[in-house]
Formats: C-alpha cells, sequence, structure tokens
C-alpha cells in the first residue's frame, strides 16, 4: 500500500504536466513516503469513454486510491479545463473514493489565462468526489517549465518554491493521517 497515489490526467506521456508530477514524486519519496502512479492515458480509450465502471483495469487503481492516504493529481488546461481523459477516469471511481483523502491539485498551462482551472473546475469534482483536505493547488504556466529530452527538468524557482510548499503541506497531512491515534 502507498501511502500517495500520483494521478496524471495528461493523455501524453511526455507532457509538462507528466514531468512536474514526477518531480513531485522524487520530493515524496526524498521524504521516506511511497507513491504509486497512475497514468490515465495507460486505460483503454474505449473503457473510459464507455465508463464502463465494472471493467477489471480499473480495479487496481480503485484499490491503490481506496487504501492511499492523498492523491496529487496532475492535468494540463485545455481551454479551460482539466482533460477530458481525468474527467472520464474521475467518473469512473466510486462516489466517495476520495473521502479521507488530502489532495494536491497541480496543473500545467499556456498562460496565466488558465490559473483558476484548478479552482473552477478541476477542486468541485474533487470535493463531489468527497475530498477532505484539498491544499491549495499549484498551477504553472509553459514558461516556467522546460523540458528537454534526456536532461534534468528546468523549474522557474518561484515554480519550486510553490511546488516544495505544497508537498511540505501534503507530507504533514499524510503524517498526521498515518499516526496512530491515542485510546480514547
Amino acid at each position: 500500500m502507498s501511502d500517495l497515489v500520483l494521478l496524471s490526467g495528461s493523455p501524453s506521456a511526455t507532457s509538462r504536466s507528466v514531468a512536474v508530477l514526477k518531480d513531485v514524486e522524487s520530493r515524496l519519496e526524498a521524504l521516506g513516503l511511497s507513491t504509486s502512479f497512475i497514468s490515465v492515458r495507460d486505460f483503454p480509450a474505449e473503457d473510459l469513454i464507455l465508463a464502463r465502471y465494472d471493467s477489471p483495469t480499473f480495479d487496481r487503481a480503485k484499490a491503490e486510491i481506496e487504501q492511499a492516504a492523498g492523491l496529487v493529481i496532475s492535468t494540463p488546461v485545455y481551454k479551460a479545463s482539466y482533460t477530458g481523459t481525468l474527467k472520464t477516469f474521475l467518473d469512473i471511481l466510486p462516489q466517495h473514493a476520495l473521502r479521507g483523502k488530502v489532495v494536491l491539485p497541480l496543473a500545467t498551462g499556456g498562460t496565466l489565462a488558465h490559473l483558476l482551472a484548478i479552482d473552477y473546475s478541476l477542486k468541485p469534482v474533487l470535493c463531489a468526489l468527497g475530498a477532505t483536505e484539498l491544499l491549495q493547488g499549484v498551477y504553472s504556466t509553459d514558461a516556467q517549465i522546460k523540458v528537454y529530452p534526456g536532461s534534468p527538468l528546468w523549474m522557474e524557482d518561484e515554480l519550486q518554491s510553490r511546488l516544495a510548499q505544497g508537498v511540505e503541506q501534503l507530507a504533514s497531512s499524510v503524517a498526521l493521517r498515518r499516526a496512530p491515534r491515542a485510546p480514547g
């Protein structure tokens, strides 16, 4: 069982949002947290599009989310919203799949014009799924991230600082959820 599930909503394996999510994965693992990585692009398109809730292809992902203390959800922003592939996957999850979970949303977009996509499009769906603690999302623009094949990810210092703060908040919340409770 992993402490955290990292959910990539990108239809591309090499997107900026995937690169940022992988960076967050490294930061979390450096803090001693275990993670599992789920990418919506790895599910059969037909199962997603036809909303095959009972498809066994989703069983492992559902179980990992159920057992995790929290999630990091990353998506590119297209036309002021998160991806359709992410939406179809979230629709597959049970109604209260995120109850008791802490969630750190991440989004990447071309410009600051989509800055509020996390708050106005993604967070309402996460709340509907029962997310107990929604951390402040981290939005980044294409200019703040450079992905070069075979080279480390480059991010502006300001973005790195916001990611570090989000990861610290997430790690603290997960530690509180995993701490043994005194009998009482």
